[in-house]
């Protein structure tokens, strides 16, 4: 057993159960120092991986790494995301809006904002507030970890997502006051201006490309590290509320998996609009957006 796996597993899904670790650590008959120390790879027996399952509602094959990994909540899942991209150094991206590791600090800010601002209007505020702060970490926390590490990255975002993101806004269904969700949509747009920008200019170990045919069902992500490749499915863009969204994020290894996903994306490259091409139909959704507005 790769025990620093193991621990990795166990804090996605501690923060997938939204327990906080003093209540997983009295459940367990452990001190929250010990379950920490689980976290970070020390050795666990197998009665406990299978007591830690029960109370997780997850099968302990789970968190072993072995088969699918699911997740029903954005901090779950953007933790696991993390840790995978941690040990990657070629990341793809189907579908989407943005690619998060480069998006620009108006669209970083304004999620901030949303989060904040939603969390203190919330009827429990403390526990509103303790989450975004957390589901604002993790964000932050994977934008330090592109910046150290600088994987390769070839994102084709979808023509359909942009344009829902330039006419609602960044982080769409949050309950905000007008002019915190016209912030919204200003920081949207200044996102779509720069990436038809880089699209024009494209910065060294980054291809972005527009899929403006049939929308993906699902974004999807295949990142190849020495030792592994990962496919992760997501339902949860990364400006989704903590509290927000429906849906089944996964997480495998499965040879098979990556090597379907690859294939679909390889082929959505061929397809998708790059370059100049790509740049300048973003530029004709700014205009019929703001159109659309007035």
């Amino acid at each position: 057993m790769q025990f620093a796996d193991i621990g990795q597993q166990l804090r996605a899904y501690r923060l997938e159960s939204g327990l906080r670790a003093e209540e997983i650590a009295a459940r367990l008959g452990v001190s929250r120092a010990a379950l920490y120390r689980y976290e970070k790879g020390e050795v666990i027996k197998l009665d406990t991986i299978r007591r830690l399952a029960e109370l997780l509602k997850i099968s302990p094959l789970s968190l072993l790494g072995i088969g699918i990994e699911y997740f029903t909540r954005p901090a779950g899942f953007q933790e696991r995301l993390r840790q995978v991209e941690e040990q990657a150094d070629q990341i793809l991206q189907i579908g989407g809006a943005v690619c998060y590791q480069v998006v620009g600090d108006s669209f970083d800010g304004a999620i901030a904002e949303a989060f904040t601002e939603a969390a203190d209007a919330a009827s429990e505020r403390l526990p509103a507030r303790a989450a975004a702060d957390q589901a604002l970490g993790l964000l932050s926390a994977r934008r330090r970890l592109h910046q150290s590490r600088k994987p390769s990255i070839t994102a084709m975002l979808s023509e359909a997502a942009l344009r829902r993101m330039l006419v609602e806004g960044v982080a769409p269904g949050l309950p905000l006051p007008e002019r915190s969700r016209a912030r919204c949509r200003q920081a949207a747009r200044n996102e779509a201006e720069r990436i038809a920008d880089m699209m024009d200019n494209l910065p060294m170990g980054l291809q972005l490309g527009l899929l403006s045919g049939i929308e993906p069902t699902a974004c999807f992500f295949v990142l190849r590290g020495r030792e592994k490749a990962h496919v992760c499915t997501s339902p949860f863009p990364p400006d989704t509320a903590p509290s927000a969204g429906m849906g089944v994020a996964t997480v495998t290894a499965a040879e098979e998996a990556v090597s379907v996903h690859q294939r679909v994306a390889e082929a959505a490259w061929r397809d998708a609009l790059k370059g100049p091409n790509a740049a300048t139909r973003v530029r004709e959704l700014l205009r019929e957006t703001a159109s659309a507005e007035r």
